[in-house]
C-alpha cells in the first residue's frame, strides 16, 4: 500500500509543478504582449514624427528639382 501511495504523491507533485510553471509562462507572456504593445506605440510615434519632419524637406526637394532639372536639361527620366 506504500508504493501506490508514493506514485499518487509524486505525480500530484509533478502536476503540481506544471502548473506552476503554467501560471509562470502566462504571467511572462501577458508581460511580453504588454512590452511589445508599448514598443509598437513608440515606433507609431517615431514614425509620426519623422513623417511630419520629413514633409517640408520633400516639399523643398521637389521646388529644387522642378527648378534646376529642368534648366540643366534634365526631366529626372534619366535620358
Amino acid at each position: 500500500m506504500f508504493w501506490p501511495m508514493f506514485q499518487l504523491t509524486l505525480a500530484f507533485l509533478g502536476v503540481a509543478v506544471l502548473g506552476v510553471l503554467g501560471v509562470r509562462v502566462g504571467v511572462e507572456a501577458r508581460r511580453f504582449a504588454r512590452a511589445v504593445a508599448a514598443s509598437s506605440e513608440r515606433i507609431g510615434a517615431a514614425a509620426e514624427t519623422l513623417e511630419r519632419s520629413a514633409a517640408p524637406l520633400v516639399a523643398r526637394g521637389g521646388a529644387v528639382h522642378r527648378t534646376f532639372g529642368r534648366a540643366s536639361g534634365r526631366d529626372g527620366d534619366g535620358e
